[in-house]
């Protein structure tokens, strides 16, 4: 059988290619899908089947436009209410892949329509020797029990405990557990690195999995949740109804520095997506920072929602267009233009710019024993903050930065940091474009001062 993983870091977001005797499912497709195409004609594959483990609402999906490009069946669980084209399968409902077969269950609890899908190929066995998980079981993690309008949070995670203990782990230890996310995903908590498992490891070492009661699972899986991004509802919309191909968005727009302004003056937002450095050194006054590297797409649109105005600013042409992929990958379509050589091009005008202060933290220790008068302000979410902190640091983490502070400290000095330098540098952004006059971002994070403080408090030799 052919079997394929595809990572989009990115968005953590695992998607799979399944082919048998020159047939092929994909599973969970980005919204993106020619990666799909290419692979599946150098395999001499076609792609028959595509299959959604849920209407996901982290990210948009492509199963609309390769279905369109292929003419594939797509296949979602009963409850899912779809409003195009698609099998509806059921409990143990099987798929015809060549020699192999494709054999669904039920798994109710991240979402109520949410399955799983049990891999058999004759080749390896009568037996299932892998199942796609999707957001129902990840590596360490489940999928969180709160994305439901119509299921309390408890009932939802009640219904997982049911898909968990009474139908994925009854399966053998050495069934392969194939997630549709890894570590970073909004989805989960505290999903683990590695990017595949098997049903025996997560039994021993994924708390959601060990013996419990229902009672207990419930009131574990549901404490702690993260706050659930307002932009999660409306991608299931999308997914539910399906999104319009790539090729039909309206292409970007060059603006030279004059029409840029006027477009930001009239309420657009400007994304700068170079990286922490630059946007430090000097950048378009009131453009908010988040960083092609990381967690781009999912950041934006946690910050911005999915109907503002978009302006880019990248770091070169490459970026540019990766940077406007990557936004429609999360449902941010209103990219309506960029500024041809970026910053330079706004500095050739003679527009002003703005920068960060950014401080080491050798220089916070200074700062912290001479006591000024600053806030500390740590942008991590909870769970960070309580496995180690810097003293006296208050807890506000990014997602809701500007809430909690509600206009509070905005002619306080204030100190930003994250764990190593990214989110605290799209917050340090978010409070300048909101009349925040002297911000500082510690470079390096809490990793920063967490080595530094390691070498400060290491034994020295003894001399004689």
């Amino acid at each position: 059988m052919e079997f394929e993983q595809f990572y989009l870091g990115c968005l953590a977001h695992a998607s799979y290619l399944l082919g048998s005797d020159g047939v092929a499912a994909v599973v969970d497709p980005q919204r993106d899908v020619d990666l799909y195409l290419d692979q599946a004609a150098q395999r001499g594959l076609s792609i028959r089947y595509i299959i959604e483990t849920h209407l996901h609402a982290d990210f948009v999906s492509g199963h609309v436009e390769l279905a369109r490009r292929t003419g594939a069946e797509i296949c979602l669980g009963r409850l899912a209410r779809a409003r195009f084209p698609h099998r509806q399968v059921n409990d143990g409902d099987e798929l015809a892949l060549g020699r192999c077969r494709l054999r669904f269950l039920e798994t109710p609890g991240h979402t109520p329509e949410s399955i799983c899908v049990l891999v058999i190929d004759p080749d390896q066995g009568p037996e299932p020797f892998a199942a796609l998980t999707g957001d129902t079981l990840f590596i360490g993690d489940v999928g969180r029990p709160d994305l439901s309008s119509e299921y309390t949070v408890e009932e939802l995670a009640s219904m997982l405990f049911d898909s968990l203990h009474g139908r994925l782990l009854t399966l053998p230890d050495a069934v392969e557990v194939y997630p549709a996310h890894g570590a970073g995903s909004l989805c989960g908590r505290q999903i683990g690195a590695e990017r595949h498992s098997t049903i025996g490891i997560e039994r021993l070492t994924n708390y959601a999995c060990r013996p419990m009661s229902r009672e207990q699972f419930v009131q574990l899986v549901t404490a702690d949740l993260p706050a659930r991004p307002e932009y999660f509802v409306h991608d299931v919309e999308m997914n539910r109804s399906g999104a319009l191909p790539l090729a039909e968005l309206p292409s970007l727009a060059p603006l030279d520095a004059v029409e840029f302004a006027r477009r930001q003056r009239a309420g657009a937002v400007v994304l700068d997506t170079r990286p922490p450095v630059q946007f430090a050194a000097g950048h378009v006054p009131g453009a908010v920072h988040i960083a092609l590297s990381g967690q781009y797409a999912a950041w934006a649109a946690t910050l911005l929602g999915l109907d503002a105005e978009i302006l880019l600013v990248a770091e070169d042409e490459a970026a540019l267009s990766e940077s406007r992929t990557r936004l429609t990958r999360v449902g941010i379509e209103h990219v309506t233009g960029y500024l041809p050589d970026g910053i330079v091009a706004w500095h050739r005008a003679g527009f002003p710019l703005t920068s960060v202060s950014q401080i080491t933290a050798t220089e916070l220790r200074q700062l912290l024993n001479a006591r000024g008068d600053f806030r500390l302000l740590d942008l991590r979410r909870p769970a960070e903050n309580r496995q180690g902190a810097i003293d006296g640091a208050l807890n506000r983490p990014l997602d809701n930065l500007l809430a909690d502070l509600n206009g509070r400290w905005q002619q306080t000095p204030l100190v930003v940091h994250c764990a190593s330098g990214y989110r605290s540098s799209i917050g340090a952004s978010l409070l300048l474009r909101a009349g925040y006059t002297n911000v500082t971002n510690l470079i390096g994070g809490y990793e920063a001062w967490r080595q530094l403080t390691m070498v400060s408090d290491a034994p020295t030799a003894a001399t004689s």
